[in-house]
């Protein structure tokens, strides 16, 4: 890649490396409505003996959002387009890719297409399809998601107040959903409502099979937007994956129980290093 690329790559997704030099590299990879901020109980528990990639979604946090074209973001393989660009900058390998969301699958295309860059793959709370599908139990009926997306179109910040709460799935901790709701605020509508569009009408089951890296699949308890059954199909679909089930309940972790998170991703990187 040109210098001029490598520049263009880099400030795009306002990524920032830092924690040890010399460390295996670890880059995580934020969800919908969220930035890389998101990871700030997490990663920074690693920068002792990890080199840390963070990086913005284009459209999220402080990415270039005049970078933004719905044609190449239509698929999430535009977003892992953006993953790779973001380590062949940095030429990097041996990357323990950490994915929250519909980030997992955006990392588990990136690997699919370029393994050589990949050490591990950790993905949190990760759905190749939400749509239920005969025997295959995604979490949400045709019309649920159809609703879904009719709302968040018709009345963004409304859904963001709605949903928050719901997908942090922790009703004792109001804080969780006010910040998560903060943060959805802070994307531009139109950009969050095609985000959420390519997200929840995705399906990428036939790209588990393909996944050649050491993979963890970390699921969280009474999760409203990936239940267990998806953690583990998952699991199933990726030969030689391990599952982690966490005490965590809902679907961000990250910021609901970052300690447990953080002991699982060391007690599995801790196996292979």
């Amino acid at each position: 890649m040109s210098v001029l690329g490598t520049r263009d790559a880099l400030q795009r997704n306002n990524v920032t490396v830092s924690g040890a030099a010399a460390g295996r590299v670890m880059m995580f990879a934020h969800g919908f409505g969220c930035s890389k901020a998101t990871w700030d109980l997490v990663a920074p528990h690693f920068e002792t003996d990890h080199r840390v990639i963070l990086f913005d979604h284009v459209g999220a946090g402080g990415s270039d959002v005049s970078a933004y074209d719905a044609g190449k973001y239509d698929s999430l393989h535009g977003y892992a387009d953006d993953v790779l660009e973001i380590l062949d900058a940095l030429d990097v390998t041996d990357v323990v890719f950490v994915g929250h969301s519909v980030s997992a699958m955006i990392g588990i295309l990136a690997a699919n297409r370029d393994p050589s860059r990949f050490g591990a793959l950790v993905l949190v709370g990760p759905s190749p399809r939400y749509v239920n599908d005969g025997s295959y139990q995604g979490g949400f009926e045709s019309d649920d998601i159809a609703s879904l997306l009719d709302s968040l179109d018709s009345n963004y910040l409304g859904w963001s107040q709605t949903m928050a709460p719901v997908i942090i799935g922790n009703p004792q901790r109001p804080e969780l959903g006010e910040q998560l709701t903060t943060s959805f605020c802070s994307i531009d509508p139109d950009i969050a409502r095609h985000f959420a569009h390519v997200t929840f009408l995705s399906d990428n089951r036939a790209d588990l099979p393909l996944v050649t890296v050491p993979t963890l699949v970390m699921q969280c308890t009474a999760d409203a937007i990936a239940p267990s059954e998806v953690g583990h199909y998952v699991h199933a679909a990726i030969d030689g994956s391990t599952l982690s089930v966490l005490e965590a309940t809902g679907h961000v972790p990250i910021l609901s129980a970052p300690d447990e998170v953080v002991a699982q991703i060391r007690g599995y990187l801790g196996d292979r290093t």
